[in-house]
């Protein structure tokens, strides 16, 4: 995997050619599931984009996942953290280099939205970094189009 830009709250990876974007939905529902963490909605915002007749240009989605367990101890401690919960991950295609679509999976890293927190406590950094860990081995299982 990519190392992680410290400086950027996105994470993203292109997902492997031979992956579908269903391979891609199923995987990850499949993954997710397996860790306890939960699809409470998904935002079809390319379908939307077509219906009011723009071109949206390939997929355009964000998914929501959650894992109270991981995350109760960050709003606990700082309930204002609610604005960035659930945790987003974004499927889309972009033109590559040679003008072909590629299909990616991007995430909101939970460490960077907790830089928007004054004085975080050890325990939500904790927390953050957790959840960060498992959705990144969510995506990139994932975009590789393991179960």
């Amino acid at each position: 995997m990519p190392a992680i830009d410290p400086s950027s709250a996105i994470y993203e990876l292109p997902v492997n050619a031979n992956v579908s974007y269903q391979d891609l939905v199923e995987s990850l529902k499949s993954i997710s599931e397996g860790i306890n963490f939960v699809n409470p909605a998904n935002f079809p915002i390319g379908e939307h984009m077509k219906l009011r007749g723009v071109d949206s240009q390939g997929i355009k989605e964000v998914r929501s996942f959650c894992n109270l367990s991981m995350g109760t101890e960050i709003i606990l401690d700082h309930p204002e953290f609610l604005v960035f919960a659930p945790c987003r991950v974004a499927i889309y295609e972009k033109r590559d280099g040679n003008n072909k679509p590629q299909l990616y999976i991007a995430m909101d890293r939970p460490t960077f939205d907790l830089k928007s927190i004054k004085h975080p406590t050890e325990r939500a950094k904790k927390s953050a970094q957790e959840l960060e860990t498992k959705l990144l081995e969510i995506m990139d299982k994932a975009r590789k189009g393991d179960f």
